[in-house]
């Protein structure tokens, strides 16, 4: 066999092997890094969706209990300030806030003291049996409480898409990759305050 036949030979041989690589590259992990990373960012984009229904519900909310508690004056406007908080903290997040500890910590403070002012706001409620009979509240606190619901569980799968991205990012063979092909991704933050200060405010009548 000639010497161009059996370059032409060990040339052809190169897509095949390249086919080959690539194949037991994607096997072994590669893609799990920026998959993890995507899907904590698309549970992270649905716990700031929530919390904005939240936020929303709340001006309708605290007029209507005003019609009936106008004189509940430091509950209203704790409300209406947490609000403005949250909601401010919410607009300026920077790009890099999961990665940002401050930056995410200041976001998860905010909302934890919204939450905080929201369980006062109802508890005044209960001293108001008109308002708690109103139609209008009774839609909004319905409104609420299934919001509520929905802040928790997306705050739990965005817990959890953190979690399996952190871990990738620590252990064999995502250290790895990271090290190679991901030197710039960070561990991503997640929500540290104490379940009783997340749950949900009561709102049952």
């Amino acid at each position: 066999m000639s010497r161009s036949a059996v370059g032409f030979i060990r040339l052809a041989r190169i897509p095949v092997f390249a086919v080959f690589m690539g194949l037991l590259v994607s096997g072994c992990g590669v893609n799990t890094i920026p998959t993890y990373e995507e899907t904590a960012k698309a549970r992270w984009a649905e716990v700031l969706n929530q919390y904005q229904r939240r936020a929303d519900l709340i001006p309708n909310l605290v007029e209507t209990v005003k019609g009936y508690a106008a004189h509940e004056r430091q509950v209203l406007e704790e409300v209406t300030n947490a609000r403005a908080k949250a909601t401010q903290t919410q607009v300026q997040i920077p790009p890099d806030v999961l990665t940002n500890p401050e930056a995410f910590k200041r976001f998860q403070e905010a909302q934890a003291q919204l939450t905080g002012a929201l369980g006062r706001l109802l508890a005044v409620s209960e001293r108001y049996p008109d308002l708690k009979a109103n139609q209008n509240f009774l839609a909004l606190q319905s409104q609420l409480e299934g919001t509520e619901n929905r802040i928790a569980v997306a705050r739990r799968d965005f817990i959890e898409a953190v979690r399996q991205y952190n871990t990738e990012l620590r252990t064999f063979p995502g250290v790895i990759w990271a090290s190679l092909l991901y030197k710039n991704n960070k561990p991503m933050e997640t929500f540290t305050v104490a379940e009783d200060v997340t749950r949900p405010p009561q709102v049952k009548f």
